[in-house]
């Protein structure tokens, strides 16, 4: 039996609303103990109804993005209708599943966007999928999850959920090394899809 120790460096979230999506991601990259470099993106617009957050390894991850982007692009073109984000996530899955025992590909995704209504889920190294309201992936997450699970509600407006995924990533970064610098925030909704970068003070 195959051991696989994943330690990804790093604090993302997402969450459900009435609507929107909303996804955020520290932007610090780190390389051991060095700080490689302090203004990484890790949310990466799939199409403009969709998008990724990655913590794990970055060439991993990157690899995977660029198959999401391609099987929605494929999708799209052959039968003339935008794919479902669970058909991303699921897909994205069974890359994941199939290597998961031999050469795993080390990561933890979080795909939101939005179809027939937000959509939220979570991909792990082993192809699990689950659909979830809030999750959080990375080294900070054990405290991020503390403050989405204590302020999390449906009825959020936009702006309250942005603050909310801002401050559990800001509260992992102050106890976590590998977190840092600022939050890249995403929101996607029907025919929506913003970003934005909210540094610390």
């Amino acid at each position: 039996m195959v051991e696989h120790k994943v330690h990804t460096k790093t604090t993302t979230a997402g969450l459900k609303i009435q609507g929107y999506v909303i996804l955020g991601a520290d932007k610090r990259a780190t390389a051991g103990i060095y700080i490689a470099h302090k203004r990484v993106e890790k949310i990466q617009k799939i199409t403009d109804w969709a998008a990724i957050t990655i913590s794990g390894l970055v060439a991993d991850a990157q690899y995977l993005v660029d198959q999401a982007r391609a099987i929605a692009r494929y999708y799209s073109l052959s039968t003339g209708i935008k794919p479902s984000i669970k058909a991303i996530a699921s897909y994205i899955a069974n890359i994941l599943s199939t290597y998961s025992k031999t050469i795993p590909y080390i990561v933890q995704l979080l795909i939101g966007g939005y179809d027939t209504q937000p959509r939220l889920y979570y991909v792990d190294l082993f192809g699990t999928v689950s659909e979830e309201n809030y999750i959080v992936t990375g080294s900070g997450s054990p405290i991020a999850i503390g403050i989405l699970e204590k302020n999390y509600r449906k009825d959020l407006s936009v702006e309250e959920a942005k603050s909310l995924v801002f401050d559990a990533i800001k509260a992992a970064t102050e106890r976590d090394a590998w977190s840092g610098e600022g939050v890249d925030i995403v929101v996607i909704g029907k025919n929506f899809y913003s970003r934005e970068t909210i540094p610390f003070t």
